[in-house]
């Protein structure tokens, strides 16, 4: 049981203040008006402030928790009590809510216009992403499952032409492919930081969710790569930074009613966070290369440090703060000094030339429930790997807690379908390499001295293998 006191926090968001309303009106409908625990929901104004109050009681009235809600940036959260409440259930309460702001975010990010520039490089259109940079991004980042799927079918016809020797060859083959997979993952990128040209621009401009919809259908993509262009020439090319005012001038040239509450603006120096994520690790700064998609994610992509390649996307530039894109690129530096890539390959290369040339006899009598199980072996494997990534990021740049929060924004969706039990259970078997988040954000804010870990491999090990039996319960 938790004591009679008060607990504060706060819930990072991207939102402008022309939001700020509609956010406590969504909480109120779609979360406090769905549950009978709620009571007494009320939204008012308080000093020019838009306030959400309402009071969370126990089924059998033994204790009850006020909660109080102030949208800013960041929104501010408070909650007390003065019955003794359960253990979790505070922890629960603010997950909720944390859960509430990112679905309300990402149904107002559809109706938001992203423009992003590199000063000096070529102005592009954000993008969910294209076809082509989709496929390679699958093929040699992330689980890699596509990769080697790929090598499967082709080996099926290799086999006529060369016989036994094909899975040697193909071996050999991906070990170039991977060997290179640091050049092929960075022509998926739109622009390059250098240490002379290291700062993102980003302006979003959130549009009142009923004028999105009518607004792309009057104005085509051509249209808004001619905004953007018309903003960068009055500002950044001529020296000066992103300015709202400017931002609104031109956007009402085409019938968009804009005012400051509506537009945010914000500069990341990408290479000084990855500089510094770098000298945590002993490493030099590999070549970083950005990726204008709205989704947010980065990778570390080829056989090692002197050939690795980073890639960062706008999305997670835009959604993440510098402290949590630093955690981020900390998981993605323990990937590149640990050579995972090459030790995934390696995993992966073994389990084909055993399945080949030692197991063939067991493949074709169980068929492909044995690819299944083998399958679910290697993945559960990698997932050491993965969460070795996050505790090196923890022990190096040390912000577990921060690290921990930027998974949440990124895998919030995952969070919630990772409340249900046989959800975890299925994630933990799935053909990713990354462990349910649900547990990297718990295992991370958990840690205490994470500089006295000696061994983070091993622990992964351990905790991995934990996690995976407690989701039998």
């Amino acid at each position: 049981m938790v004591d009679s006191q008060t607990l504060s926090f706060t819930v990072d968001t991207e939102l402008t203040p022309a939001y700020y309303k509609n956010l406590l009106t969504f909480i109120d409908q779609n979360y406090l008006q769905k549950d009978k625990s709620f009571h007494d929901g009320k939204i008012f104004e308080r000093e020019g402030e838009n306030v959400l109050t309402f009071v969370f009681v126990d089924k059998d009235s033994k204790w009850f928790i006020n909660v109080e809600l102030v949208p800013r940036s960041p929104i501010h959260v408070k909650m007390s009590w003065d019955q003794p409440v359960p253990n979790g259930i505070l922890d629960r309460l603010k997950e909720d809510l944390f859960i509430n702001v990112q679905i309300f975010e990402e149904k107002v990010r559809r109706a938001t216009l992203y423009f992003t520039w590199i000063e000096g490089q070529e102005i592009i259109l954000e993008k969910l992403s294209s076809g082509k940079h989709k496929l390679i991004y699958r093929l040699f980042s992330e689980s890699m499952l596509l990769f080697y799927v790929v090598f499967i079918v082709a080996s099926l016809f290799l086999f006529f032409i060369f016989g036994p020797y094909t899975p040697i060859l193909l071996v050999v083959f991906q070990f170039f492919l991977v060997l290179f997979s640091g050049k092929i993952i960075g022509s998926t990128g739109d622009w390059q930081i250098t240490e002379r040209n290291p700062y993102v621009h980003i302006l979003q401009f959130q549009l009142p969710i009923e004028d999105q919809k009518s607004f792309r259908q009057k104005f085509g993509q051509d249209i808004l790569v001619k905004i953007k262009k018309e903003i960068y020439d009055r500002t950044l090319a001529i020296g000066k930074a992103l300015d709202c005012d400017i931002a609104g001038q031109v956007l009402s040239k085409y019938e968009l009613k804009c005012t400051p509450e509506e537009v945010s603006t914000k500069v990341v120096n990408v290479y000084e966070i990855v500089k510094k994520g770098v000298e945590k690790f002993n490493l030099k700064v590999p070549k970083i290369v950005i990726s204008n998609t709205t989704i947010p994610n980065a990778a570390a992509s080829g056989p090692g440090p002197r050939f690795g390649v980073m890639v960062i996307t706008t999305g997670l530039l835009t959604q993440l703060d510098d402290d949590e894109i630093l955690g981020v690129v900390g998981h993605e530096l323990s990937h590149m000094k640990g050579r995972d890539t090459l030790a995934f390959f390696g995993l992966m290369s073994a389990e084909y030339i055993l399945r080949v040339y030692l197991l063939w006899p067991l493949l074709m009598f169980l068929g492909l429930f044995y690819l299944f199980f083998a399958f679910t072996i290697v993945y559960f494997i990698a997932k050491f790997f993965e969460s070795k990534a996050d505790l090196e990021s923890a022990i190096r740049i040390g912000q577990p807690k921060i690290l921990a929060e930027a998974l949440r924004k990124i895998g919030f969706v995952r969070l919630i379908y990772e409340r249900t039990p046989s959800y975890r259970f299925q994630e933990w078997l799935g053909f990713d390499p990354h462990p349910p988040i649900y547990f990297r954000v718990s295992r991370l804010e958990q840690l205490k001295e994470p500089e006295k870990l000696k061994h983070p491999l091993i622990e992964s090990i351990k905790d991995n293998i934990k996690a995976f039996f407690s989701s039998f319960k």
